[in-house]
């Protein structure tokens, strides 16, 4: 599962990971990090006025308003029972209450059949990167010696079908596709059945998208849904929601509609070293009851890293 990837790190890899994070929110971290020391800096003491002018860099990296409220109200609480005494208490409260969003966003894994292929769907908004990131994905899964198929299952844009194509070819991934205008279930269907005769570990789903109307959307990822089902017990196993880290809270809206549509079990959160507002992390966990499972923070296949919230919110602040 790809959740167990998160736990299996080998620690001489994690400060690599770190170090790869932190220059990933190098922007954002400026944007809170040093804007929490200029709010609190003509403060003797951290009362509740203080954290009144910290609300403004909370919102502006991105937390959204109700995480933005919820943590400044237990934070005003602690504040009037003096229990912060200084910025670096300060900031180490603001550390734990942020963890405690990002961890609590949890879902219970998927088990798989022994010997059946582990199925992820990826689904998301024209232009967040999707079909980059299933690219990017293949070359995480293959750099663990594991066997991946690719199905190119948004028969709705024939570009989109040959750009799979040029990442399959960059991870020496197979691409199962079919023309343009295809029935996407027949190719999920041919590609599960091919991965099943070659005990392949993954098959990983490119999905439209878009199409004309909400309701299509959904009933056409409800069909891949049921085909999934019909051929490999449990599946899909994993269905990512590829969102865009610059487009911010404005991307939540359409993050709502694909995880009732799809049934969405994690988060992928790409461009996040393009933005100074990398606090919409924290406020997808909390608005949306969603774990974020990687993030992208570049362009070569090599650039998605597992998210790992303590390495995250410890960025934030170092």
């Amino acid at each position: 599962m790809i959740q167990t990837l998160f736990g299996s790190l080998d620690e001489q890899q994690r400060p690599s990971f770190l170090e790869r994070m932190k220059e990933a929110v190098t922007r954002t971290r400026e944007n809170l990090a040093e804007r929490i020391e200029e709010a609190v800096s003509f403060s003797k003491e951290i009362d509740r006025s203080t954290l009144d002018d910290l609300e403004g860099t909370l919102l502006g990296a991105d937390l959204g308003s109700t995480t933005t409220h919820e943590i400044l109200q237990k934070l005003r609480d602690k504040a009037d029972r003096k229990q912060i005494k200084d910025v670096d208490e300060l900031k180490r409260l603001l550390k734990e209450e942020l963890l405690v969003i990002l961890t609590s966003a949890n879902l219970p894994p998927v088990q798989k059949v022994e010997g059946m292929p582990e199925v992820i769907l990826v689904v998301g908004v024209n232009g967040t990167g999707k079909t980059t990131t299933i690219g990017k994905l293949a070359q995480v899964f293959r750099a663990q010696g594991k066997t991946v198929l690719l199905c190119a299952a948004d028969t709705f844009r024939a570009a989109a079908i040959e750009q799979l194509e040029i990442w399959g070819q960059r991870t020496g991934t197979e691409v199962i596709r079919t023309k343009a205008g295809g029935d996407p279930a027949a190719v999920l269907y041919d590609a599960l059945q091919a991965a099943m005769s070659r005990h392949t570990d993954y098959v990983i789903v490119d999905t439209a998208g878009r199409l004309h109307t909400k309701t299509n959307l959904m009933a056409e990822l409800e069909k891949i849904r049921r085909t999934a089902q019909r051929i490999v017990p449990g599946a899909p196993h994993e269905t990512l929601l590829v969102m865009d880290a610059t487009t911010g809270q404005n991307g939540l809206q359409q993050a709502r509609q694909f995880t009732e549509a799809a049934a969405v079990t994690g988060i992928v959160l790409t461009k996040l070293d393009g933005t100074a507002k990398g606090g919409v992390v924290v406020a997808i966990c909390r608005e949306l009851g969603l774990p974020v499972r990687y993030v992208g923070v570049g362009e070569k296949a090599g650039d998605l890293l597992p998210f790992v919230a303590k390495d995250f919110v410890d960025s934030l602040f170092a």
